[in-house]
């Protein structure tokens, strides 16, 4: 099995509505965000997938989030932008992108800072 990963980073702003503390204020991040996906063969020029492909749709994903206030946002409306659900939408999101190309995506994971991140798979 092979896992191909690619990163990016984004900035953004958010606050945790009913949050008691310091988040419930208007804050930002840059957030790195790393999209794993696997394949258990390779095509016929040895990859399983280009990181070029990869890279490109993880960068289309992320256009809507980067350097946005996400509070703003339609998906949280409801929810809060917490990075448990931003790595949950940023999955649905690239899962879809993904639709087609012969790779499994396996997790995506979001720091919001050096020392603390989010994983989520399915």
């Amino acid at each position: 099995m092979y896992e191909i990963v690619v990163e990016q980073e984004i900035s953004s702003a958010h606050q945790l509505r009913a949050y008691q503390g310091k988040c419930e204020n208007v804050h930002g991040h840059n957030w790195k965000v790393k999209v794993e996906v696997m394949r258990k063969d390779l095509n016929e020029i040895g990859l399983a997938i280009d990181f070029t492909e990869l890279k490109r749709i993880l960068k289309l994903v992320l256009a809507r989030y980067d350097h946005a206030m996400l509070n703003n946002l339609p998906e949280f409306a409801h929810d809060n932008p917490t990075s448990e659900n931003i790595a949950r939408l940023i999955y649905q999101a690239c899962r879809k992108e993904l639709a087609g190309h012969p790779v499994q995506l396996r997790a995506v994971t979001v720091w919001e800072s050096s020392q603390t991140y989010v994983r989520y798979y399915e």
